[in-house]
């Protein structure tokens, strides 16, 4: 099943969209669905071939690369980057970042801090 139809994209998008606009708290895949007024395996689907990932793997590159910019910026320590991407344990968070970047995340604000 390939989507085709330019209304299916822009929703496929629009749900991009929602999820990194709730990064915290994000809805179900069926919410989202709902949300975008699709049905949940054509969300899967377009998902999929637009973005070449599920679509809470996209919320999970999406968290990462958030919680990067936040130690990169300084501005919060490991424990309130990890809440303010929507990690409730710091310690699946540092896993998380550890298997993204190679690095504890401790250790890369402090390197990009120096």
């Amino acid at each position: 099943m390939t989507i085709s139809l330019s209304d299916d994209v822009e929703r496929i998008h629009y749900a991009s969209k929602l999820l990194r606009r709730q990064i915290t708290q994000p809805p179900s895949l069926i919410e989202l669905a709902r949300a975008v007024g699709i049905n949940d395996h054509k969300l899967k689907v377009g998902f999929r071939q637009v973005f070449g990932t599920t679509v809470f793997g996209y919320l999970h590159e999406h968290r990462m690369e958030r919680s990067r910019q936040l130690l990169e910026s300084g501005d919060l320590s490991v424990t309130a980057a990890a809440e303010a991407v929507g990690f409730a344990s710091r310690g699946h968070f540092a896993a998380a970042f550890r298997r993204k970047y190679g690095v504890n995340p401790g250790v890369y604000a402090r390197e990009r801090r120096a």
